[in-house]
């Protein structure tokens, strides 16, 4: 793993340690620079959870990615600065999913002066990690919540305004086989959002952009704007601008994108 040019890919200067402050800082570094999005899989490329291939990816060639490439690239360039992290299978609205949603999600355990929970693939989640512990959490003006649920899972409740409203995991080591058959479920099975829509989030200083479909929005800490983008330059314009995602192939889902939208969520842009 070349850390340097992660580093380098995210915008951190200096030298990082394997302590609170770097942590924070590579967090929000790496929200704030690579994008949350789907765009390989609407394409029909290959998805693993190999960090080797992540990296290729996002610093590579300057995309962004999904949880498994977000997070298994965040975990092995922490292991490379020193850090003590453990990934851990989350599970995206399970109480509606059930079994279904299990390892539909990868999230970081991060032990320092105390357990930490890191998480740069949930979209629009926490700009820093929280450390693991019950109760109320406010991060960048945004309220969370853990919760420990009576069947032992942890419970990760976003925002108000948040895309998908939480996740359960439990305390422990992922198992990798679940993961992987998990990740190519989503990556082809039409029944899965991410091969039904066109999805991206990005980070910034006073909020979080979201493309959900047709639809842009942008999210700050009391409420959130929304805008149905119009036509197909207009969208790769989007993608560009807001997303920093260059990805020309994109622009021949369009016609796609546009009939799914309308039927998911009618013509209107979603509130």
């Amino acid at each position: 793993m070349q850390v340097q040019a992660y580093l380098d890919r995210v915008g951190f200067v200096g030298s990082p340690r394997a302590d609170l402050e770097s942590l924070r800082a590579l967090h929000r570094a790496h929200l704030r620079a690579v994008p949350y999005e789907n765009f390989d899989v609407l394409l029909g490329r290959p998805m693993t959870l190999t960090p080797e291939a992540a990296f290729d990816k996002i610093v590579g060639a300057r995309r962004g990615g999904w949880c498994y490439e977000m997070n298994g690239l965040f975990a092995a360039v922490l292991r490379e600065i020193g850090f003590t992290v453990t990934e851990m299978a989350g599970a995206v609205t399970r109480g509606e999913r059930g079994e279904l949603s299990h390892g539909n999600h990868l999230v970081l355990r991060v032990d320092l002066d105390r357990p930490y929970l890191a998480d740069v693939g949930f979209g629009d989640g926490t700009q820093e990690p929280l450390p693991l512990k019950l109760g109320p959490h406010r991060c960048a003006g945004y309220n969370f919540r853990l919760e420990k649920l009576p069947d032992g899972w942890l419970r990760f409740h976003n925002h108000t305004f948040g895309g998908a409203p939480y996740f359960d995991f439990r305390d422990e080591p992922a198992d990798r086989a679940q993961l992987a058959r998990t990740c190519q479920w989503l990556a082809t099975s039409p029944e899965s959002v991410f091969t039904q829509t066109a999805l991206a989030f990005r980070h910034g200083p006073d909020g979080v952009a979201s493309l959900l479909g047709r639809t842009l929005r942008k999210v700050r800490p009391g409420g959130r704007e929304s805008h149905l983008i119009g036509s197909q330059d207009e969208f790769v314009q989007v993608l560009e601008e807001v997303f920093d995602l260059h990805v020309p192939e994109a622009a021949g889902l369009w016609p796609t994108i546009c009939a799914k939208h309308e039927e998911l969520f009618g013509m209107d842009a979603p509130a």
